[in-house]
């Protein structure tokens, strides 16, 4: 529970690459789909890329090189403007729009 209060992912990666896609399995991004992502900064798309493809708030921090706390803040502000409930949404919504190539990678990332 602690992990989900920290916007932490509570499924197991393996999990969350099944259930993406199981979505993802739909015709390539539309420009509306695209579209909505207009409101995000650079960083939030970047950061978002990152969610998509099943990264931790851990992972993405390293990865960028910015702290937890940036990363929750990135993730928080990312849910508003996209209007998405929680982080499975987010991950849709990243593949939908054409973000993520391919499946998701549920291995750790090394850096």
């Amino acid at each position: 529970m602690e992990a989900a209060a920290a916007g932490e992912m509570p499924l197991a990666p393996e999990v969350v690459a099944r259930l993406v896609e199981s979505y993802v399995r739909a015709p390539a991004p539309s420009a509306s789909k695209a579209a909505r992502l207009a409101p995000l900064s650079d960083r939030e798309r970047d950061v978002l890329a990152l969610v998509g493809a099943g990264r931790s708030n851990a992972e993405i921090a390293a990865e960028l090189f910015i702290s937890l706390a940036t990363v929750k803040s990135h993730v928080r502000h990312i849910l508003a403007k996209l209007d998405v409930r929680d982080r499975p949404q987010a991950i849709v919504l990243a593949h939908e729009a054409g973000l993520v190539a391919g499946a998701v990678d549920t291995a750790p990332h090394r850096a």
